[in-house]
Parts: structure tokens; C-alpha cells; sequence
């Protein structure tokens, strides 16, 4: 098909032309011959049939230009020769007409041709536009991407991990003092937090130098006894090098209540005793309690319990030797952690009676008579009956177990004393001097 407007030749299914964008209207191919032919054949054929009348002659001739160029009329010789003349210089002028829209066609072809390898050109270029653009944003997003690790790494190597990791790095180099440097410039950096000194700590404890890792935290709660960090850090130090016991230490000494509630599982509170110290003259019984609950362990010969050494509780401390017992105590609470030292002195001192009362009085007798001691609950009496001194562990001494028969016929020395039955303390010695006769 070809376009009316441009003369360009594209496909017939295409409704709107590619090279102007005209819109196409289909008609039928036009031959001017045609229309001469068929009007002269229309004419003849009327011509044949009809009369012509003068007036209509003249009307024809007037309108004949613009109404009826074709009315059926016989045609001279040499008016059909100018038909067929006319005929041969349309086919003629047809023939050109086509020749011309061939050649139109051809420079159609050539300028589409030339357009498509204009657009193939621009299309290339826009590619290869766009490939650049990509490719210089890639450099710069590269760029940018090195300058902000770059700045990550500078930040990092000056950060407070990177002292941190540096530090440990030197404890395992065996270079205290670098890794000391280390630590000291994390701490500077940030003095709240407890890493720097819990690898400060390290480097102590790799040379067994314990108190003074101790003495790293100790410094670092003391100027910062809020610091419940710092604390766990000292707890933790302590349960790796097996102290337990110092933790309770630690937290007595704090008086920070929001420290106390973030390291209470730890807290074990020491033992009370039931009984206030003092001295006593009887029978004593000890209960032990914690408000921490745990198992409690204790000693009575005034050494500190742990808890391979204590006795464990179970039951309250009988206190019922004459004399002086101190009892010490710890609780351990469910993390294992033994609390401080609780102690308590107690004093028993069992009263003593007086020297026992014997009868009869010292005196001469005539008749048998009986000799009778006086023993009070809690005392054993011991005589004897040639002077000397009563001793329960000597064979010489008897044991007063009812009235003992007065000698007869001689002069008898009895002396008698008491003993307590709980501390085995003697009563000052009774003297009786009989004499008896017949």
C-alpha cells in the first residue's frame, strides 16, 4: 500500500502509515478511461432510445461542461481518434505516474532505510550512554563505599572494642604493658563499662598477681558505687577464680539499693543466732536462721566454717559443757555463694554448791550410828574414811550411795565433797572427826 500524503509503501494491514502517520481511507484504484467509456456506452444506449429535442440540444451544449459531459451523441472519425489519442496519453501519463510512484517508493525505502539506521544509531548511542552513566556511577558508589570503610576501619581502630581486643591480644603475646595501655585507653574512652576492666583484671591474673586484679575492680566501684556493671564484673572475676566467698564481702559493703536488686540472686545473708551471747549457768540450746534460706554450716572451736569444714545444720547447737564456746556461721544460698562470718560467744558456768552437809556433827559416840551426806539434784557425793582427800578416780574414795556405818571403836577422819554431774566441778570438802567407844 501506498500513502496519498508522503508516497511511502508499507504493508496493506497497516492502517496508519509509518513514515507521516496519515491515516489511511481505502478507495478503489481510479482510471479516468474508465469513466469515458462508460459514459459514452451510458450515452449511446440513451441516444438509442430517445429523441432529442432542440431545446435540449441547447441546454446540453450550455451544461453540457458541468452535467452531462458524456451524452450519447455519434462521434465523428476524427473525434474518435482524439479518444483513443486521449486514451493512449492517459495510459501513457498512468505509466509515468507509476513510474514516478515506483521511484517514490524506492526513495521511501531508502529514507525508511536511512531512518532505521539513524534510530539504530541513536539507540547505540543511548546505550552506549547509558553503559557509561552506569559505569560512572559504579565508580563513584565504589568510591564512596571504600571511603566509608575506610572510615569504619579508623573508627574502629580507635574505638573502644578495638582497645579491648588489641588488649587481650597482647595478654596472649605475653606483652603486659601493651595490653595494659590497651586498657587503661578503653577506660578513658569509657569508664562505666566493665570490659576494660575485666581484661585489665586478666592481665594480673596470667601473671597470678590476684589482689592486685582484685584491687582493679575494687578501685573501679569505688569511685563508682552505682555502677551495677561493675559489680557483676567483680562477681563473675571472683566465681572464675573461686572466691566465692569475697562476693558476700563485696555486697555487704554496698549501699546502693538499684545494685542490690540487679545482683540479689547473689545475696546470701548471714546467720542469726538465737540466742544472745552472754554467760549462762545452764543447759544451752543455738538455733541458726538466714533470711536467704540456703544450707547453713558451723563450727564451735572458734575457726570459720566452709563448707567442707563446717558441721552442717541441722538441728539447734546444745551448749552443755561449763566454759566458754564461740559458734561461727555461714549460709549459702542457692547460687552457691557462703555469706560472711556470723559469731557468737557463750559462757556456761554451772553454780556450786557449797561443802555437803554431814551428820552427825564431829563428836564421841557411844552407840552405832550412821553417817548420812546431804546430795543435791545434779551432784554425786564421794567420802572417805581414812582423811585424805576424796578423788572419784582414786580406789581410797567410795561413793556415797546411802548412810555409811560409823566405825566402832576408833577414831574415824570422814571427809566428803560433791560433784556436779555436768561439768564435773567438786563442791569444797566437809570434814567430820568421830570417836567411838564402848
Amino acid at each position: 500500500m501506498i500513502c496519498t500524503r508522503c508516497g511511502a509503501e508499507f504493508p496493506d494491514d497497516k492502517m496508519i502509515c509509518p513514515i507521516c502517520g496519515a491515516e489511511v481511507q481505502i478507495v478503489p484504484d481510479y482510471n479516468p478511461l474508465d469513466d469515458v467509456l462508460a459514459q459514452e456506452v451510458k450515452g449511446s444506449v440513451e441516444g438509442a432510445t430517445r429523441r432529442i429535442q432542440t431545446d435540449g440540444v441547447r441546454r446540453y451544449r450550455r451544461t453540457a461542461m458541468t452535467q452531462n459531459v458524456n451524452s450519447t451523441r455519434i462521434l465523428r472519425p476524427e473525434e474518435m481518434d482524439r479518444i483513443r489519442d486521449g486514451r493512449q496519453t492517459g495510459t501513457r501519463r498512468q505509466t509515468g505516474q507509476t513510474q514516478q510512484t515506483r521511484r517514490n517508493t524506492g526513495e521511501v525505502k531508502r529514507a525508511r532505510q536511512d531512518t532505521a539506521e539513524l534510530r539504530r544509531q541513536r539507540k547505540q548511542k543511548r546505550l552506549e550512554a547509558a553503559k557509561r552513566k552506569r559505569r560512572n556511577l559504579l565508580i563513584t558508589l565504589f568510591v564512596i563505599l571504600a571511603v566509608i570503610v575506610a572510615g569504619i576501619v579508623v573508627v574502629y581502630q580507635n574505638s573502644y572494642t578495638s582497645m579491648i581486643n588489641k588488649g587481650y591480644r597482647e595478654i596472649q603475646s605475653r606483652d603486659y604493658t601493651a595490653a595494659e595501655n590497651y586498657f587503661k585507653r578503653a577506660i578513658v574512652k569509657d569508664e562505666s563499662r566493665p570490659e576494660a576492666y575485666t581484661g585489665y583484671a586478666k592481665l594480673y591474673t596470667d601473671q597470678n598477681d590476684m589482689e592486685s586484679a582484685e584491687n582493679v575492680f575494687l578501685s573501679a566501684i569505688e569511685s563508682q558505687p552505682t555502677n551495677a556493671q561493675l559489680y557483676q564484673a567483680a562477681i563473675d572475676f571472683y566465681m572464675e577464680v573461686e572466691q566465692p566467698e569475697k562476693v558476700s564481702a563485696l555486697l555487704n559493703n554496698c549501699e546502693d539499693a538499684g545494685v542490690l536488686k540487679a545482683v540479689e540472686k547473689y545475696i546470701s545473708a548471714a546467720p542469726v543466732f538465737s540466742l544472745e551471747e552472754g554467760t549462762y549457768e545452764e543447759v544451752q540450746e543455738v538455733a541458726i536462721t538466714s533470711e536467704t534460706g540456703g544450707e547453713i554450716y558451723y563450727t564451735t572451736d572458734g575457726t570459720d566454717p566452709t563448707v567442707s569444714t563446717g558441721t552442717r545444720y541441722t538441728e539447734p547447737v546444745l551448749l552443755q559443757e561449763e566454759g566458754d564456746t564461740e559458734i561461727r556461721a555461714i549460709a549459702v544460698n542457692e547460687s552457691g555463694i557462703p555469706s560472711v562470718v556470723s559469731s557468737a560467744e557463750y559462757t556456761i558456768e554451772f553454780p556450786i554448791e557449797n561443802a555437803p552437809i554431814v551428820n552427825p556433827p564431829t563428836g564421841q559416840y557411844t552407840e552405832p550410828t550412821q553417817i548420812t551426806i546431804t546430795v543435791p539434784e545434779g551432784y554425786t557425793a564421794y567420802y572417805t574414811l581414812d582423811g585424805t582427800t576424796p578423788d572419784p578416780s582414786s580406789s581410797s574414795t567410795e561413793k556415797y550411795t546411802g548412810p555409811v556405818d560409823m566405825p566402832e571403836d576408833a577414831q574415824t577422819i570422814f571427809n566428803a565433797i560433791l560433784v556436779n554431774d555436768q561439768n564435773g566441778k567438786a563442791t569444797d570438802m566437809t570434814t567430820r572427826n568421830y570417836i567411838t567407844t564402848e
